[in-house]
Order: structure tokens, then sequence, then C-alpha cells
């Protein structure tokens, strides 16, 4: 038996720093990892995605170019070997660089191979048998495959990304975050794209306006939807596949060459041997945490996707964040002090924090809503990108920030001037204080916040 201080399992975004920080605290330290380091957002999430949404913005742009009086001689094309290569090794680069700072990390030892526990602090890998008084659990998550389309072959957001020419005709089942980005990518790419959706209107969770407007963006693209799709099944077929969908619109059957299963995502516990502790999951697989992050067994804590709190890499790394707080900082930092934020990097992006609007119609506040559309204002249409609107939810007796939603360029860096004051806790006319760069789009936001008007419905 191996004795450590410490045992990180994963290498995804919350594992390595911790085991680093557990390091520095002079505790003996080991991180294991089964595949490549640096766990989805590295190898098949954050990374590689947007280096090919940035490829396909660019090939979107160079298509518009006559519009801001750019003349292109010759045809366009994608030389999609090109644009692997360059993601290809942006993942390499990065997976490669964590796994030398780790092993050059002190205290530290790097572990290769499948972690599974064979007691509460006991873990085998391979031949060795490893102990340790503190245990992370980082072993984040992998797609979720609807039973109906298992018999044909489908890709997922990993397999995807691996393909070596642009689908002629991708059809893709989900109509939320990984669906969206990948049919506007690969639509900008040249394939014929249709989305599934089982809902009345994609992703869900969002107030029905911002759903509404990334399907109609994505729709003058020429991405075309179904909704309201039941029963959805899938089998190969001399063309690709052939999706069936039972639908009160369209035909009941679609043949693509390529199909994306963009369903959702499971966490990765069924191969832990976590039957053998005491370690408690939910139904759907997820290490139940306190808020603390702490699991069922004293001093093991699950953090990033695996415990389902969150399935983002900002998310992870505040669950890092949290655990070394209150194990090393007396900082006692906790989940619920976290604020909702994310965005989908669609083009435009959508990007959200705080409540929803039928939240706040819902709750018991007296609600004000500031509105401006992207069209409306003059950097967006100086760039020729005025599609989308600015939302912010304010309390209108404490004069705090509730959420905000923005659908247009660069709403992923704007939105968080409106963050950084709703954990400042500080009222929202702050911001009317601050003199802002011209021309922007983020000076509006303070012209935004003084035309407020009470939530209707």
């Amino acid at each position: 038996m191996e004795k450590f201080d410490a045992i990180i399992i994963g290498t995804g975004q919350a594992g390595p720093t911790i085991a680093a920080r557990c390091a520095k605290e002079g505790l003996k330290t080991a991180i294991i990892e089964k595949d490549k380091f640096g766990g989805t957002c590295v190898n098949t999430g954050c990374t590689p995605t947007k280096a090919m949404v940035a490829s396909a913005r660019v090939a979107h742009q160079v298509n518009r170019a006559n519009e801001y009086g750019v003349e292109i001689d010759g045809e366009v094309s994608i030389n999609f070997s090109t644009i692997k290569k360059r993601k290809d090794e942006l993942v390499k680069n990065s997976s490669e660089g964590l796994k030398k700072w780790l092993s050059e990390t002190n205290n530290l030892e790097v572990i290769e191979g499948h972690a599974r526990f064979t007691s509460n602090k006991v873990i085998q890998v391979g031949e060795r048998s490893l102990e340790a008084d503190k245990i992370f659990i980082n072993t984040g998550g992998r797609a979720s495959i609807p039973e109906g389309v298992q018999s044909a072959d489908y890709l997922t957001n990993k397999e995807i990304m691996e393909l070596d020419e642009v689908p002629e005709h991708l059809i893709i089942v989900g109509g939320s975050y990984i669906g969206l980005e990948f049919g506007q990518m690969f639509r900008r790419f040249g394939s014929e794209v249709t989305i599934i959706e089982m809902r009345d209107e994609i992703i869900g969770r969002e107030d029905p306006a911002s759903s509404k407007c990334i399907r109609e963006i994505l729709e003058e693209e020429g991405i075309k939807f179904r909704l309201n799709a039941k029963c959805i099944s899938a089998s190969n077929a001399e063309s690709g596949v052939k999706v069936q969908v039972d639908c009160n619109d369209g035909p009941p059957e679609l043949e693509g060459s390529h199909l994306l299963v963009a369903t959702g995502r499971k966490p990765n516990t069924d191969d832990l041997g976590l039957e053998l502790t005491a370690i408690e999951t939910d139904e759907k697989g997820f290490i139940k945490t306190d808020d603390t992050l702490k699991t069922s067994v004293n001093n093991i804590w699950a953090v990033g996707d695996v415990n389902g709190k969150g399935a983002f890499t900002h998310t992870a790394y505040n669950d890092y964040e949290i655990v070394v707080a209150n194990l090393f900082d007396d900082d006692s930092r906790k989940v619920s002090d976290r604020i909702l934020c994310y965005s989908l990097f669609t083009d435009p992006s959508l990007s959200h924090i705080g409540m929803y609007e039928q939240e706040a119609r819902s709750s018991d506040k007296n609600v004000l809503v500031g509105y401006r559309e992207m069209s409306k204002i003059a950097r967006a249409k100086e760039r020729g990108e005025t599609k989308g609107f600015i939302k912010i939810l304010v309390d209108e007796d404490t004069e705090k920030i509730l959420g905000a939603t923005i659908i247009g360029v660069n709403g992923d860096e704007i939105i968080h001037s409106l963050l950084d004051v709703m954990y400042a806790d500080k009222p929202y006319t702050v911001i009317s204080r601050a003199v802002h760069i011209h021309p922007t789009i983020s000076e509006l936001i303070p012209t935004i916040l003084q035309d407020l008007k009470p939530l209707e419905g």
C-alpha cells in the first residue's frame, strides 16, 4: 500500500489546480489521469470547438466581404484539413503543456491509468494500491446517448471533431449548446444542417425571446429546425443515416450523411468503484456534495462536472477555489455564493447571468427591465453585426441587478461588467458613475439602465 496525503482523480479544470495547491502546502500528492491531460475543456470542449468556431467565423466574414466593400477575386473554399490541423495543434500544446507542468511540480506525482476505489480511502491504479487522507474526484462527464439512436452510426462532440471532411448533410439531435455551436460551425463550412429538438423551442432553459432570437439567426444562415420532435430514432442508411421523427410539421423521416447526438451529458462515475464506498450519488449518477463540495464520506470531495453543480469550465475552476479556500485559506466560500453565468458560443453569442425573465415574473420582487436592440447601438451598426439585444433585470426596491442576457457581438465579454457589479453587491447606479470608452457597446449599459421600465406580465 502506497500512502499519500492527497490524491486527485482526473486532470480537468479543477483537478490540476487542487493538486498543485496541495503539493505547495507540503502534502505528498498524486494526480491520476487515464486518458488525455486537460479533461473535456482542453481535449473535446472549449479549446477545440472555439478554434473551429473561429475558422467558421472567418469563412462567414469572407462570404460577407462585399457588404464591407472588400472584393475577393476567385472562389472561396474551405480547407478542412488545415482547420483540423490548427485545432489539433492547439489541443496538443494545451494538453502536453499541462502534463509537463504537473510532472515538474514539486511534491506531486503524476500517475497514468484508470483509478477505481476499493474502499473509502483506497484507490487501485493497475497494480498499484494508493491510500490517502484526502481524495478529490474530478472525473468529468461524457455524452449521453438516447436508446433510440444507439443502433445508428452516430457522432458525439468528441468524434465529430475528428472528421476528415465536411459532412454533406449533418443531422443533429439536440437543440442546445453543443448542437447549436456545431450546427452553425458546419453550416458555415458548407454543410446542409438540420437540427432536431424535442421541445417546442431550442435551448429550453432560456427565456422564450432569447431562444427565438438565436433560432432566427441560425435560420437566416440556412439551418433547418424540426421542433416538437417526439419518438426520435435513427438507423443506418445507404446515404449515411436515417432519422425518424414524430413532428407536427414536416416529413416523418430525414436522411443525412452524418448524425451528431447532442442530447446532454452524464457523469463519469459508473466505473469508479463507488459501489465499494459510502460515497452517495443521485439518480443520474452525479456525486452528491454539500455547499463546500464535500461528499458523504469525510475528506472526499467531488469537483467539476461530476458533482452536477455546473457543467462549465468556469464553474469547475470555481470548485477548485471553494475547496482550497476552505482547506487552506480559512475562507468559508461555498457553491451557493455562485451567480449563474455562461455563454452559448454561437455567432453572435448568447450570454446570461443571474435570474431569467420568467423567474423574475414569478418572484415577489418589483422588477424593472432595461432593453436595447443591437440594431439601435452605433458600434454594432458600424461593425455590421446588429442581430440580438441587451436585457437587464433590476430589483426596484434594492436597485440591485438581478440578471441579464446579451445576444450580440462581444456579449460574452460585455456581460462581465454587470456580473462584477452583482458580485460586489452594489446597486446598478454605480455603473452610471463610470466613464466608458466610445465607441463601444459597453458604453450603452448605463444608458439602458437609465431607461428602466416595470417588467410587465
